[in-house]
């Protein structure tokens, strides 16, 4: 077997690892929802302390991604991506055994802390593994497929388990996979060094970004209970807008900052983690309302909720590992992002037509299609954008950027979008037909934010037949990752 065979399958084993990681970090933060009932009442959650089920698990992974992006430059991605696969495991296990809401919730915290090391380090891994045009592309297409694969499974699998093992089988699950990860990164993963040599911390940075960050995903996921007029709302915000604007002046001033605001210099990056606000902030809120919508308006069970989900998930997985990389390759990541957005709008927009009786197949599934193929080549094309142009030794930070800013604008599009749907009809107490109204004025508003990313795409990141980095950047220009 020849050298190149050889590299070939080492790297195809390496990407299977890294994808099958973003695939559970996804699954994670999903799959708990159809247990929510079932651990709600086993472990005695109040109603509105079920939520923080899921946001104990959001407010953790986005407030520390780019801490983690960060640490993942400054020792070795390899290790903190088996580091946070550790973390991932015992959260799970303490999950499982959760005895009481207080330890599920923490455990969540645990995840999401784990989903905040591995995430960044292993994009950061893909950027530096695979050269720079059509192969890191194509890396980047199957890597990215598997968030819309890991969303729809997420719904199946925690209905699947949930069902017939009960609801501690829903963080279980997680084990196996994290310690078969870990033995086989080693084997599988490159490892980076540090090409500064150069390992000095900025302690006050990551103290105040990470804080910063992380209070104002809890203020915005709590603003839906607590009123976005509340006191609590307006005070926790300006401490979070405080504790970020005291981040930038520190990084400023350090010799050897957390993020070198240098590197917001880069219209191509900077731009990008702009538009990739936008796009989470109509694709992510789109899974819950069809989620609530088949199960409240169509009476579909949690399982057939799930399934009714799959042709978005396939078309966007199908698009995202494939598709998309090739025409990023041939079109660059603008033109293939100003698309993708358009479709996203133009699925969106036919879902506002949904009813109560109509045919799933034209109302739902068909729009969905649209959806999954805008959003497989969207989120391809934005991180492409988005982490391109940055070297090996920032490739880290380019994917905590990049993971950081979809986090907060799914946090921020689901808050928004639901409190447009609650003013338009979406109440606690309302069923069937009657949620109708909310539902379809959401969705509109995510057809909106697409169209507003599509175009300040075409403001903003105009230009450039990009095929993974520009000549004279990118991680090639690095050290490339080392096996062993």
């Amino acid at each position: 077997m020849g050298t190149a065979t050889r590299q070939r399958e080492w790297k195809g084993l390496a990407l299977l690892l890294l994808a099958s990681a973003q695939f559970v970090i996804i699954l994670d933060a999903g799959i708990v929802n159809i247990a929510m009932p079932s651990l709600g009442t086993e472990l005695g959650f109040q109603p509105e302390g079920l939520a923080w089920v899921t946001n104990a698990y959001t407010v953790m992974f986005g407030g520390l991604l780019l801490l983690g992006g960060r640490i993942a430059d400054l020792t070795s991605p390899r290790r903190v991506f088996m580091v946070g696969m550790g973390v991932l495991a015992v959260a799970s296990l303490v999950g499982g055994f959760a005895p009481s809401a207080g330890w599920l919730i923490a455990a969540r915290a645990g995840q999401g802390l784990g989903a905040a090391l591995i995430s960044p380090s292993a994009l950061a891994l893909v950027m530096t593994t695979f050269a720079a045009g059509s192969e890191r592309n194509r890396a980047l297409g199957v890597f990215m497929s598997m968030s819309g694969l890991g969303g729809a499974c997420g719904f199946l699998f925690g209905g699947v388990l949930t069902q017939w093992f009960g609801w501690p089988a829903v963080f279980f699950v997680n084990v196996p996979v994290a310690v078969l990860a870990i033995a086989l990164a080693p084997r599988l993963l490159g490892e980076t060094r540090n090409a500064a040599g150069s390992r000095a911390f900025d302690t006050a940075g990551a103290v105040s970004v990470t804080a910063g960050l992380a209070l104002l995903v809890y203020t915005i996921v709590s603003a839906g209970s607590a009123g976005w007029a509340s006191a609590q709302t307006l005070g926790l915000g300006a401490v979070a807008i405080g504790l970020l604007v005291a981040f930038t002046v520190i990084e400023s001033r350090h010799p050897q900052p957390l993020v070198p605001l240098t590197i917001f210099r880069n219209r191509t990056l900077s731009g990008a983690n702009v538009v990739a606000i936008l796009l989470t902030m109509s694709v992510y809120p789109f899974f819950f309302f069809l989620t609530l919508y088949l199960q409240q308006v169509r009476g579909f069970t949690p399982f057939e909720a799930g399934i009714g989900q799959l042709p978005v998930a396939l078309a966007m997985t199908v698009t995202a590992a494939g598709l998309a990389s090739t025409l990023v390759t041939r079109f660059g990541p603008a033109t293939v992002l100003g698309g993708g957005l358009l479709l996203v709008a133009a699925g969106l927009g036919l879902m506002t037509r949904i009813t109560a009786e109509g045919s799933y197949w034209v109302e739902v599934a068909g729009p969905c299609v649209l959806i999954g193929v805008g959003a497989g080549c969207t989120f391809v094309a934005v991180t492409v954008a988005a982490t391109a142009s940055a070297r090996a030794s920032e490739s880290g930070l380019a994917a905590g950027l990049i993971n950081t800013t979809q986090q907060f604008g799914g946090a921020i599009g689901l808050a928004v979008l639901v409190a447009i749907a609650s003013t338009a009809g979406m109440q606690v107490d309302a069923s069937g037909p009657e949620l109708l109204p909310g539902y379809r004025a959401a969705l509109f508003a995510g057809a909106v934010f697409a169209m507003i990313g599509a175009v300040l795409t075409a403001v903003v990141l105009r230009g450039g037949r990009a095929k993974g980095a520009a000549p004279g950047e990118g991680a090639a220009q690095d050290a490339p990752a080392e096996r062993g």
